[in-house]
């Protein structure tokens, strides 16, 4: 038997994402394309968990939980709904959000952009733009002057890396659907300029956002408020197949390797991981037979996050956040298993030196999970979709002592 005891300061939270839980973000580019004609959406998000509402409650509930941090996003599209005017009623809105946060003993975690921009933003090619930069400064440095004296740690993106990713996992490419073409239409592009963030995989697309990146931070670093400022990135734990290293070394290049080289003068990364990439010489392998399969169709392999915690560390050489981590599938058992699992791994990573300062579970709730639309269970509190009734999971009370107790066992 080990056991590990947390820093005082070790953050403990769940995240979760503006449009996948506050429900009617109708600005959104997302709630233009979950209506297309032509939608690889299985549903609308609707009133998605209608968060945006019942924050007060869903924020108390994890205090009662055990957990002393939250991440969430707040939305582009609410902020600035047409280009140029911005909203006072929806960043009050976010500020009565962080002060029930302060209130109820947690340190806010705020995302300043969760793959979700303003539909205006698409029409103009999105972030293939070289206009973007500029107009995300703009909104960030109206945020940051309303809300940055009472957030406790910022990321200015989410998973900058996630198009490139799904071109590796997903089985068709969604840029060869009637789909794309139809959003093209939409939003009144080519379809070469569609600047989709979850999807566009375009290599320019990361010069940009990562320039836009700077640029938040700078802005965010000058107050008010004084917290650390990051990204998170998507990442697989990679392994490796007989006779695939030179196509694995690929893999890490393109998915990690070329973001996270760039990251060595902030204040934090944060790693986001649910399973293993194993790849062989010509490319992915698919997970071995008789191996269990979660609702994303991936391998149940909590021990990913160890792995990816340590390959971030090593190559960004910056302190690190676990920004996201969980498991979707109905059987809680297995989550509790999971976290089991999982918790421990972070807990040898800074056994041996290495700067984490958080773990954040995915998610609070089960909730939107885009192209999937309510299939996928992620959550530790379950939400009754015909009622929105909150009824936390066996895996809540199991990831929420651990929380409490600051110590993990394994």
């Amino acid at each position: 038997m080990s056991e590990f005891t947390f820093p005082d300061n070790f953050l403990w939270g769940t995240s979760t994402a503006g449009h996948q839980v506050e429900g009617q973000n109708l600005n959104s580019e997302s709630w233009v394309l979950e209506h297309l004609p032509e939608t690889i959406y299985a549903e609308p998000s609707g009133d998605a968990c209608d968060h945006y509402h019942r924050y007060p409650e869903d924020i108390a509930m994890l205090a009662d939980l055990g957990f002393n941090s939250y991440r969430f996003s707040i939305e582009w599209a609410r902020i600035e709904p047409v280009e140029g005017e911005f909203s006072l009623a929806a960043l009050d809105h976010y500020r009565r959000m962080l002060a029930c946060c302060h209130e109820n003993g947690i340190s806010p975690m705020v995302t300043f952009h969760h793959f979700i921009s303003p539909a205006w933003l698409m029409r103009d090619a999105g972030w293939l733009s070289s206009k973007t930069p500029d107009r995300y400064a703009r909104y960030i440095e109206k945020a940051s002057a309303h809300l940055g004296d009472l957030i406790g740690t910022a990321c200015t993106f989410n998973e900058p890396n996630i198009a490139v990713v799904l071109s590796k996992m997903l089985p068709f490419s969604i840029q060869k659907t009637p789909f794309w073409n139809k959003a093209a239409d939409a939003f009144g592009v080519a379809p070469d300029r569609l600047g989709l963030w979850q999807f566009a995989a375009d290599p320019a697309m990361w010069d940009i956002i990562y320039q836009t990146h700077l640029k938040a931070r700078d802005i965010l670093h000058a107050g008010p408020g004084s917290y650390p400022v990051g990204l998170t990135l998507a990442m697989m734990d990679i392994h490796t197949a007989e006779g695939g290293e030179s196509t694995a070394a690929q893999f890490r290049r393109e998915l990690s390797d070329n973001y996270l080289e760039r990251l060595t003068d902030d204040d934090f990364v944060g790693v986001q991981t649910y399973s293993r990439m194993v790849v062989g010489p010509d490319g992915l392998v698919h997970p071995p037979e008789g191996a269990e399969i979660t609702q994303m169709h991936e391998e149940f392999y909590p021990e990913a996050i160890e792995g990816t915690v340590r390959y971030a560390s090593s190559v960004a050489g910056v302190p690190v956040y676990v920004t996201e981590n969980g498991l979707p599938m109905e059987d809680d058992s297995r989550r509790v298993e999971y976290f089991k699992r999982a918790v421990p791994g972070v807990a040898r990573c800074m056994q041996d030196g290495i700067d984490v300062r958080g773990y954040f579970c995915w998610s609070l709730m089960d909730n939107f999970e885009w192209i999937s639309g309510y299939g996928p269970k992620f959550g530790i509190v379950a939400v009754d979709r015909k009622t929105l009734k909150r009824t936390p999971k066996p895996s809540a009370s199991v990831l929420g002592g651990i929380a409490r107790a600051n110590r993990v066992e394994w």
